[in-house]
């Protein structure tokens, strides 16, 4: 569904924003129906509150080293009330709220980049198949020093990726920096309207799948359904088994969490939550079907696999549905409503926190994997089949699907 900007309630099971350019941010999904205002009117300050922030606001319009306007000052107090609340609340100007929307669909207008931050520059995970910057020649591992001539401030990815976008039909210069190549190269890319697609896919062979979801858009749970068709008809509909990689998910749709746990589980509660709002105590149950019909089902899970990841990953080991492999998930039971301003602005605030099906929290203790193995090296980028030869963590998460047997014990 489309995030409706006037009276939506958006809710967030993420750890961060702006992580990629595919991405755009942090992911969301939306519930239906007003922003209940009832109770988030301007609250009655009493005197002495009043009084304490009329005077720090007039101090700093008066002393502060550098003019500032009222505009300015007054977000800054919001800012700042909210990021003291906990982590994971925050004020959203008008840029911020824009990333928020174009991140819940997975639609945008740009290049078809995947890029990150790494030893202080940007660099390129993986260009989108098919789209315009893979036509143009980028390649994995290629260095973005320019946009438009214009040098790039590796610490600034979120400005990095604002830049790339674009209207459609409309061309960027990105200046590249290559191995092996002596000189930056320069490439002219028209931008396009571009689909994120979350879920990639590849057949192993033998009846196994691999399945990676790298973060949870309100496609997911469709991208998923057509992979794992995908994966049944190149096994000749004979799947025995797949590896399910969430590592370095940070989260996303709380919906599109829910129907990816969903889609492997029979019955039974998939996640709870509870909160002051009415919208903010839920249960969610799986239906009936299981895309793999029993087959088995290895997750792996490390310590960037946040909020989102662990609903699922949670579900299917509290229903023994699925083995999780790999090391401790990052630990965030958290969802964040994200309620529309004026002037296209929005808060992100912490409404509940929610609960996995034997009834426990996760927030600030993730999740314990079934098997611990740890991944020699920092490896954060590049997980895949492609990569199998230094991807131990993959390697024995196929060892242990082959040696286990194919069924595992349905949700009961």
């Amino acid at each position: 569904m489309s995030l409706k900007i006037r009276g939506g309630l958006v809710l967030i099971v993420g750890t961060a924003l702006g992580l990629t350019l595919s991405l755009g941010g942090g992911v969301l999904a939306e519930r239906p129906g007003p922003l209940p205002l009832a109770g988030l009117s301007a609250p009655s300050l009493g005197a002495e509150e009043s009084r304490l922030l009329a005077e720090v606001m007039e101090r700093v319009r008066q002393d502060y080293v550098e003019d500032i306007d009222d505009r300015r000052l007054i977000e800054s107090a919001i800012r700042g009330m909210v990021a003291e609340l906990d982590p994971h609340s925050q004020f959203l100007d008008a840029d911020q709220f824009e990333e928020i929307r174009i991140s819940t669909t997975g639609n945008y207008s740009g290049v078809g980049l995947e890029v990150t931050v790494e030893d202080g520059r940007i660099r390129v995970v993986t260009p989108m198949d098919g789209m315009p910057a893979h036509h143009a020649g980028i390649a994995p591992g290629d260095v973005l020093l320019t946009i438009d001539e214009r040098p790039v401030d590796g610490t600034r990815l979120s400005d990095a990726v604002s830049r790339m976008r674009g209207q459609p039909g409309s061309s960027v210069a990105l200046g590249i920096l290559r191995e092996g190549h002596d000189e930056p190269l320069t490439f002219n890319v028209q931008r396009k309207a571009i689909a994120v697609r979350s879920v990639r896919s590849e057949y192993l062979g033998d009846g196994f799948g691999y399945l990676r979801i790298t973060h949870f858009s309100e496609t997911t749970p469709k991208d998923l359904r057509h992979a794992v068709a995908t994966l049944n008809r190149l096994a000749d509909g004979r799947l025995r088994g797949a590896v399910l990689d969430l590592r370095d998910n940070p989260g996303g749709v709380l919906d599109a969490a829910v129907e990816v746990a969903d889609a492997f589980l029979e019955r039974g509660v998939i996640v709870s939550g509870d909160g002051r709002l009415r919208d903010a105590r839920f249960q969610r149950r799986a239906r009936a079907g299981d895309l793999l019909d029993g087959a088995g089902l290895i997750v792996l899970v490390n310590s960037g696999s946040a909020s989102a990841s662990e609903i699922v990953a949670g579900a299917l080991k509290d229903h023994g549905r699925a083995t999780l492999l790999g090391t401790h998930t990052y630990g965030k039971g958290s969802v964040q409503t994200v309620m529309p301003l004026s002037n296209g602005r929005a808060i992100k605030l912490t409404t509940s926190r929610y609960f996995t099906p034997s009834g426990a929290s996760i927030h600030e203790q993730g999740i314990q994997p079934d098997v611990l193995v740890q991944q020699p090296g920092d490896r954060t980028a590049g997980f895949g089949p492609a990569h199998l030869d230094d991807d131990f963590q993959l390697r024995e998460a196929l060892h242990w699907l082959r040696s286990t047997g194919v069924m595992h014990s349905r949700a009961q």
